[in-house]
Order: C-alpha cells, then sequence, then structure tokens
C-alpha cells in the first residue's frame, strides 16, 4: 500500500484531510485517530507533526507526505517537492524595528531571532552574510522588545503582529510557502498508487480553480464567443430546438467567471448559467 503522511493538527491538517476528502480517499473521524487504512484505495495515512512529515519521508519511512514547502527546506530532509497543493500560504520575512535594516546584506553580524533556522540560514548563506541564528520555538516577534535578537525572521500574514510588537517587514521575502506533496530525493520508480494520487489531486485543484459555463447563442456569433472563452481544448457547441441558435458549454477560470460573463452577454449570448466542477480529469 501507499504509505501517505499527513498533517495531524493545524490549518494544514484541516485543508489537507479536506483535499484528500475531495480526491475520493477515507480519513480519519476523529483526531485520536493516529493511522487509517483505506482498503479501497489501497492507501495507508499516518497522521504527524507537519514538522517532522519531511524528516519521515526523507528517510523512507513514509512514501509521500503533506507538509508546508516552508518545513520541508528548514528540515534540510531528503525530500522533493512533487506538487503545491494550493493551500496553507505564507511568506516569510524580515522585520526589526523601523530602520534597523533595509535589506539582507544589512544584517551582518546582527542576532536574527527565527522558528524556521535551517530556511534562514540557508537564505543567509545564498547572500554570503555572517550573522547569528537565535532559534525559537515560538512568539518570535517578541524576541526584539526582550533583547533577545536585533531584527526577526518569521511567517508574516496581515503584518499586525509585528506592528503591536514595534516591527516592520524590510528587504524581499524570504520564501513563499504553501502546502505541498513531497516524496524522498532520488526515488527512480514510483511507489505503486503514488501516479493515482497526483492525478486526483490535480483534478481537484482544477475543479477547484475552474467552473463549467453553459450559455445560449445565436450561431453566427459563436467566434466572438470563443475568442471571450475558448475553453481547454474547444467549446462543446450544440444546436438548439430554435433554428439559427446553438448551445455552448466550456471550462472557465473561476476568478475570470463574472468578467467572461459580461463579455458573452455583449456578444449575444443569454441563459448564461455556471456549475461547479467537483472533480475532474484533464
Amino acid at each position: 500500500m501507499l504509505r501517505v503522511a499527513v498533517p495531524n493538527k493545524g490549518s494544514l491538517s484541516e485543508s489537507a484531510t479536506e483535499i484528500l476528502i475531495e480526491a475520493g480517499y477515507k480519513q480519519r473521524r476523529t483526531t485520536k485517530d493516529l493511522t487509517l487504512t483505506d482498503v479501497a484505495n489501497e492507501v495507508e495515512f499516518y497522521y504527524l507533526r507537519p514538522r517532522d512529515i519531511a524528516v519521515y519521508v526523507g528517510e523512507g519511512t513514509l512514501d509521500v507526505g503533506i507538509s508546508g514547502r516552508d518545513l520541508v527546506l528548514d528540515s534540510h530532509a531528503d525530500a522533493d517537492e512533487i506538487m503545491p497543493l494550493g493551500f496553507g500560504s505564507s511568506t516569510f520575512r524580515f522585520a526589526g524595528p523601523p530602520g534597523a535594516a533595509t535589506s539582507v546584506k544589512d544584517l551582518a553580524g546582527k542576532r536574527i531571532a527565527t522558528s524556521y533556522a535551517g530556511v534562514l540560514s540557508d537564505h543567509l548563506a545564498e547572500y554570503g552574510v555572517d550573522a547569528a541564528v537565535v532559534r525559537l520555538d515560538g512568539a518570535v516577534e517578541s524576541a526584539v522588545q526582550l533583547g533577545v535578537a536585533d531584527v526577526i525572521a518569521d511567517v508574516v500574514e496581515t503584518g499586525t503582529t509585528l506592528r503591536q510588537a514595534g516591527l516592520e517587514v524590510f528587504g524581499d521575502p524570504i520564501l513563499k510557502s504553501e502546502g505541498v506533496l513531497i516524496k524522498r530525493h532520488g526515488v527512480d520508480n514510483p511507489p505503486a498508487g503514488l501516479q493515482q494520487l497526483v492525478r486526483r489531486l490535480e483534478g481537484v485543484l482544477i475543479a477547484r480553480n475552474y467552473v463549467m459555463m453553459d450559455y445560449d447563442i445565436p450561431a453566427e456569433q459563436i467566434d466572438a464567443a470563443t475568442a471571450v472563452a475558448a475553453g481547454l481544448e474547444s467549446p462543446t457547441v450544440s444546436p438548439l430546438h430554435r433554428a439559427g441558435w446553438v448551445a455552448v458549454r466550456v471550462m472557465v477560470q473561476r476568478a475570470e467567471a463574472q468578467r467572461i460573463m459580461d463579455q458573452l452577454w455583449e456578444v449575444g449570448a443569454r441563459a448564461i448559467l455556471t456549475t461547479d466542477i467537483h472533480a475532474c480529469r484533464i
């Protein structure tokens, strides 16, 4: 069976469980369960701390896993990213008191507090900056006020917590992270079931990002409508009982759906409908 590591808690856990269910896999009913066997799909799921997943996969104990890109890189585990999963987005950045620094080059000789010592050390080495890395498990934004560090490197979402601590971000982002599917580095023969898992997850991601759009339009306007929404391959066009009219079905990006509906209306489309796609294969 394919052995898959899944985050056991936090936002990554909820999103990972949701996408696996949408992909047709069984998932645990209670957080007390540490493992689950999906006999029908020949997969064993192991629920682990998100920070440990890359280690288990990198050692070959488990075949693949879902974790955050930041956690994978921070672990220095022997694991490779297979695909991004579109959830758990975050940005890892420097922050400090106003005027403390403007770029990574200004951090030479300074103390930098972080919960991601591996990611930070790699980033400093990339720029040839010699600085002291102070590893903390949490509440990194308090490190400057408490005199433990001169600046910090941490995950930044809205920046509200940083401002409350009297800090501001500076420089370019260190890393942009999200949930990812990973496998052990250097595995030439993928384990059975991996390609099926990847195809299913890709299908879910496409379904989340697209909608199916149907509309009626005069046949002479079909070229103008196709220019607005060409579809992945080409639209499905069917004749209507009303002479000179056709029905069109096409996949469009969810984020563009309203704009496309406006443009289709302008070229003569009517009865324009959108419906969700729950799963697909492209």
